[in-house]
């Protein structure tokens, strides 16, 4: 693998290996001294065109514990905001000697270009493109789910300690909300196919992306008969996201109030799911719209965890594309 781009292209053994990978660093970080020696001398360097808190700050510190050098660039206040190109962006960073580029972008399909254009000798991993693929963030949510249901789904009943080398077969994930503009969800569906998992998405039909029919998963349009009928072991539920949609929300649901009596998780959804089904939520949440406050902080929300796992997928992620090895060196290796 010399390229993350898209969980697409992932095979079942590659995608397994950086979860394994991602629990062997999160082991690590229970210790005093949380960094490795890995990628000492190495560089990499987060581009992000996009606005990012949680995917920047999650790579930075995944980077940085792999004790690799990080360069942050913003496309505001850099040369990007004087109409520099992707092009002449990618040649000052080759000419910076950039082992790893982390790539957030407004345009669907910048990151294939970043590593396929011979622009940089460099690994490309994709922070989100558009609408089009966050493939970490549908890691780390395959890796939140594979150690909250080690009792649940068939393939998970043959791994080890959290999950460890086993897939996701018999799990059944419902994805809720703004499927049309949301990487996240496009990612998950075909991520959380690969490893066996049964997949639903929920939403209302302005809400769904031409051509979802082809995607390896099921559709509809009714939460409440989902829930009660399909019994979810986990529910993903996705932001509403008010920038991308062109003509406001209006022009999508009637209204808040609306979208959220048909499509929001509170706490009288939450008593239809099984004892042992977790609520998840990439961030930013939209409290009150697409979630409750009662959902977000009840007992069932992994969704502070998520982010934690996130460095350490991250961290894999990076380890298993610049280190060439598929050990890590995590004992007795602290700095």
């Amino acid at each position: 693998m010399k390229h993350l781009l898209s969980t697409a292209d992932l095979a079942k053994d590659e995608a397994i290996e950086l979860l394994d990978t991602a629990a062997q660093m999160a082991a690590t970080q229970s210790r005093e001294i949380k960094k490795l020696p890995t990628l000492r001398g190495r560089t990499v360097v987060n581009l992000f065109f996009e606005d990012s808190t949680r995917t920047r700050i999650s790579f930075e510190t995944a980077a940085k514990r792999l004790s690799a050098d990080v360069i942050n660039f913003s496309a505001k206040g850099s040369s990007v905001s004087k109409g520099e190109s992707l092009k002449d962006t990618a040649l000052t960073l080759h000419a910076m000697g950039a082992d790893a580029v982390v790539v957030r972008h407004w345009a669907s399909g910048a990151p294939y270009q970043l590593a396929h254009a011979g622009w940089l000798d460099a690994a490309v991993l994709n922070a989100g493109d558009g609408t089009h693929m966050h493939p970490t963030q549908a890691l780390l949510d395959a890796y939140t789910i594979r150690r909250h249901l080690g009792g649940h789904g068939g393939g998970l009943r043959r791994g080890g300690d959290d999950g460890v080398g086993a897939d996701l077969v018999g799990v059944k994930v419902a994805i809720v909300g703004d499927v049309l503009h949301s990487r996240v969800a496009r990612a998950n569906v075909w991520l959380l196919r690969t490893l066996g998992a049964e997949v639903t998405l929920v939403a209302p039909p302005t809400l769904l992306p031409i051509g979802v029919e082809a995607w390896p998963c099921r559709t509809s349009y009714d939460l409440d008969a989902t829930l009660a009928d399909w019994q979810p072991d986990a529910v993903m539920m996705l932001r509403v996201q008010r920038e991308r949609m062109s003509g406001g929300a209006g022009a999508f649901f009637p209204s808040p109030l609306e979208y959220t009596r048909y499509f929001g998780l509170d706490a009288r959804r939450l008593a239809v799911l099984p004892a042992h089904s977790i609520v998840m939520h990439p961030g930013p949440m939209n409290r009150g719209l697409e979630i409750s406050a009662e959902a977000a902080d009840s007992d069932r929300a992994v969704i502070v965890e998520q982010v934690a796992n996130g460095v350490a997928v991250r961290m894999a992620a990076l380890y298993l594309l610049l280190s060439g090895s598929t050990t890590p060196a995590t004992e007795g290796t602290a700095l």
